[in-house]
């Protein structure tokens, strides 16, 4: 299974949520890669720092190595794909080899249009849902975006809560309360796949 955590805007939480869905889907597994696609290469630098177990990790920062790592996968693995903001072609590139897509986003300011735009890249039948990074759940601004994205049917897959010991990236290990999050997320990106 391949998934791509994509959105054309940066500071959304791609990161976070390429190594926190890696880490629950290592659990049990054989074979989980996550690629690396970002040429700043912060998900290889926090899972360098904090190694789990079952996960490798693929640096491909240009077209020709992401072409690569997503040709070395087999049918009994995991391939998760972090994608890099600003790079349509990466971004193409990996929407095209995904099975399902995972796009984050934060709520308020430029984010609507941004989110719009990478659900809009997103292919004809490949299944997709958004999560929810840094949530502030108890404020108007995000019951407003939740209720105006089930209006239009865009699926909500996991809202993260804003806790700084989430998005601490590569200078600390995962939380606890982000492999929860994670894990409720990957029980619809794999429902998803199934279903395709």
């Amino acid at each position: 299974m391949r998934v791509a955590v994509v959105s054309v805007k940066g500071g959304v939480g791609k990161t976070t949520t390429a190594v926190y869905l890696a880490a629950v889907a290592a659990r049990g597994r054989r074979a989980v890669t996550l690629v690396d696609a970002d040429p700043q290469g912060s998900a290889a630098v926090w899972l360098e720092s904090w190694p789990i177990d079952n996960i490798e990790v693929f640096e491909a920062p240009s077209e020709r190595l992401l072409r690569k790592a997503l040709a070395q996968d087999d049918e009994h693995s995991v391939l998760i794909i972090d994608t890099p903001p600003a790079s349509e072609r990466l971004i193409s590139a990996s929407l095209a080899q995904a099975d399902v897509v995972v796009v984050p986003t934060r709520i308020g300011g430029v984010e609507g249009p941004r989110l719009t735009s990478t659900l809009e890249m997103v292919p004809d039948g490949i299944p997709a849902g958004i999560v929810v990074s840094s949530a502030r759940t108890w404020t108007r601004d995000f019951r407003e975006a939740v209720d105006a994205w089930a209006a239009e049917s865009v699926p909500v897959w996991g809202v993260v809560p804003e806790r700084v010991g989430i998005a601490a990236g590569p200078d600390a290990d995962l939380h606890i309360d982000g492999l929860d999050a994670a894990a409720d997320v990957w029980q619809r990106v794999t429902r998803a796949a199934r279903r395709r």
